[in-house]
């Protein structure tokens, strides 16, 4: 069997052997409360370089400040105001900074416009904004029904360690040409949770790795398997 069908395997059977606690990312969370797509873009900026978390903390020391998150309600802030809200996200300054520099350039633009771009003419404006880069614009766009697939750094290990990529280009297209359309957001968190509970950057628990038998990673840890936690 070759390594592209062992992977396409492995997809499937994490799919369907793990219960996804949507409940701990922000993205879908907030998508499905039905907040708009500058807000959705705000609590996804504050997911970069920390965990969800910490993200949910911050966005929620926003939401009781301002109420609905606006690029002028931003504005109004001031920078050192905004930075101590956001605090829980950790690099508060530098995100600020970002923030703000987001709402000038999106200050009298509707966001909304996106839904009616097909998918690489929305992921072309995203990336021309401050702040925005391909994993930020593709999670806002994956969560607003667009075809998209994130690489976070939890996928992008698991891409190394199945062997189907390196760079966030070729593991996003792997699993686009994989994965049914309409299962790129559930695919998507459940890797994340996936890396999150097994197959993690340090002491990876592979003994209850549900593919363990087909993983190729040749520095998978040895022992037994032991059963999957329920």
């Amino acid at each position: 069997m070759r390594s592209g069908q062992v992977a396409e395997l492995m997809v499937e059977r994490i799919t369907s052997s793990i219960r996804l606690r949507e409940e701990e990312f922000v993205a879908p969370v907030l998508r499905r409360a039905g907040v708009d797509p500058f807000e959705l873009l705000v609590a996804v900026v504050l997911t970069q370089n920390t965990s969800d978390k910490n993200a949910f903390r911050a966005y929620y020391n926003l939401k009781k400040a301002l109420g609905r998150i606006t690029p002028q309600a931003l504005l109004s802030l001031g920078e050192e105001e905004l930075a101590e809200l956001i605090r829980p996200a950790g690099m508060h300054r530098i995100r600020a900074r970002k923030l703000i520099e987001l709402s000038k350039a999106l200050s009298g633009v509707d966001l909304s416009r996106i839904v009616d771009m097909d998918a690489e003419e929305a992921k072309r404006f995203l990336t021309s904004l401050p702040g925005v880069g391909e994993k930020t614009a593709d999670v806002l766009l994956v969560n607003m029904g667009k075809p998209a697939f994130p690489v976070d750094t939890h996928i992008a290990r698991i891409a190394r360690r199945w062997g189907i990529g390196n760079k966030y280009g070729e593991i996003s297209k792997w699993f686009m040409e994989h994965v049914p359309r309409e299962k790129y957001l559930e695919v998507h968190l459940k890797l994340i949770q996936f890396g999150r509970d097994y197959c993690r950057a340090r002491s990876p628990r592979c003994a209850e790795c549900p593919v363990r038998d087909l993983c190729p990673w040749p520095g998978k840890v040895s022992g037994p398997r032991r059963p999957t936690p329920s």
